[in-house]
């Protein structure tokens, strides 16, 4: 079984995309291969952000790795949280650190009496060059996944994390937290990044790479 470094040490995402990748890698975070370095997280852009998590960490441990930043954009709010995401609160001054209950509470007190709560999750992961795809060219590559939805005006629903308890997907009529994750790892951004990184993997396959 091949091994690649995902370059998180959050339980959940680690979990989640262990589920969708399934047995075909050895899935392994930061703690497992030793970083406990804060790596810089400075870019303008979600792009930007998992670029620089997936090239330091390829190029200080020398291991293949796949790094994502996730973002969820509110129509009403101009694109808010955005890549403040899982800092929201904390930028505003109404949280600290990673705080998921303040960044939903800060969220659903800026939507009071908007008209619209249309809003959308988008996962860009960036994988490091590696022998693993269908292009071993050197380069870094991208995949993207989007789920479109809306922020309820109440929290709904203990599974998932961040803002699963107020994100409810199009086309249906219930919260990723109340989805539940099998549910939810079928159609969430992330699982289709993730789906997408997992074809690339396949075509390696196919090409006798793996």
């Amino acid at each position: 079984m091949k091994k690649i470094v995902f370059a998180t040490n959050n339980k959940h995402k680690l979990e989640e995309v262990r589920n969708i990748l399934g047995s075909a890698f050895e899935v392994v975070s930061l703690a497992d291969i030793g970083c406990t370095e804060d790596i810089p997280e400075t870019g303008k852009t979600l792009r930007e952000n998992a670029r620089q998590k997936a090239e330091y960490i390829y190029n200080n441990y020398h291991l293949p790795c796949f790094a994502d930043d996730t973002g969820l954009e509110v129509d009403a709010l101009n694109g808010e949280p955005g890549i403040y995401s899982a800092r929201y609160a904390e930028i505003n001054n109404a949280g600290e650190g990673h705080d998921g209950e303040a960044n939903m509470s800060l969220l659903l007190k800026r939507l009071e009496g908007k008209d619209s709560r249309k809003a959308h999750f988008t996962t860009i992961i960036c994988l490091s060059p590696m022998e693993y795809t269908d292009s071993a060219t050197g380069e870094y590559r991208y995949f993207e996944g989007i789920v479109e939805g809306e922020i309820t005006t109440t929290r709904s629903g203990t599974e998932g994390f961040g803002y699963d308890p107020i994100f409810r997907p199009d086309g249906y009529d219930k919260t990723f937290a109340e989805l539940g994750n099998d549910i939810k790892n079928g159609i969430s951004h992330r699982a289709r990044a993730i789906s997408k990184l997992a074809e690339a993997f396949k075509v390696g396959y196919i090409n006798g790479k793996l």
